[in-house]
């Protein structure tokens, strides 16, 4: 059995699609939340598809549980998740998923 995690989250933002802050948000996942230890890979997407009111998704995949747990708690996650995720996102969903 794989113990790789996959952490998904896909979203939109308060934003309107193209502005500033749009771009500023994006860039502040990109600066702040992939160089914590332990991702594997980080991905930004935009969605493509009308079949859900979503416009952006992140994932990043972990070698394990721990490792994820660890990016979870990781002071750099947890003030982004305060201070930038929070005043900006409107609505996300959330997937945490290891492959079968």
């Amino acid at each position: 059995m794989n113990s790789n995690i996959t952490h998904s989250v896909f979203f939109r933002l308060k934003h309107k699609i193209g502005s500033i802050k749009e771009k500023e948000f994006i860039d502040s996942c990109l600066r702040i939340l992939s160089p914590i230890p332990g991702i594997v890979s980080f991905r930004v997407l935009r969605q493509t598809s009308t079949k859900n009111n979503f416009d952006f998704g992140l994932t990043m995949d972990f070698e394990s549980q721990s490792v994820y747990d660890g990016y979870n708690n990781h002071p750099d996650h947890v003030d982004f998740v305060r201070d930038i995720w929070i005043p900006n996102v409107e609505e996300f969903m959330e997937i945490d998923y290891t492959e079968i």
